[in-house]
Parts: structure tokens; sequence; C-alpha cells
């Protein structure tokens, strides 16, 4: 899987958008996708965010499900 394919159509979000469509949206029916270093993870983080370092996403693409719509910061 290429990660084009998985970003495909892309859609930039505003922190405040990002919240509303967390709030209309089922927990578990989307990725929160925290792209960031392993010690900014650990120091904080959105509550249910999967920790995929950007330098690793194109070897990790597999953990994600395709099906689902990610929001990545």
């Amino acid at each position: 899987m290429k990660i084009k394919s998985l970003f495909s159509p892309v859609r930039n979000m505003t922190a405040d958008e990002a919240r509303a469509f967390m709030e209309e949206h089922q927990e578990g029916s989307y990725t929160l996708l925290d792209v960031r270093q392993e010690r900014e993870y650990e120091k904080e983080r959105i509550p249910g965010a999967k920790l995929i370092p950007l330098p690793q996403l194109s070897d990790r693409l597999g953990e994600l499900d395709p099906l689902r719509p990610v929001i990545a910061y």
C-alpha cells in the first residue's frame, strides 16, 4: 500500500473542524493518527490516538484500516 493512496483525497482541517468531526462520529469509525516522535507522544497526546512516527509511516501502513478516515496530526 502506498501512502498517497491511503490519504487521498486529502482535506486539511482546522483543530475545530477535527474536534467537530470526532464529536459527530463514533470512536473506532476513524483513526486518529499521531505522527510525532515517541517522546512528544509520551509527553502529551490526544486520548485514543495511534502513534506511528512519520519516519516509520511508510513501513507501517498495514496497521491502518484503509476503509476508515484518518485524521493525522
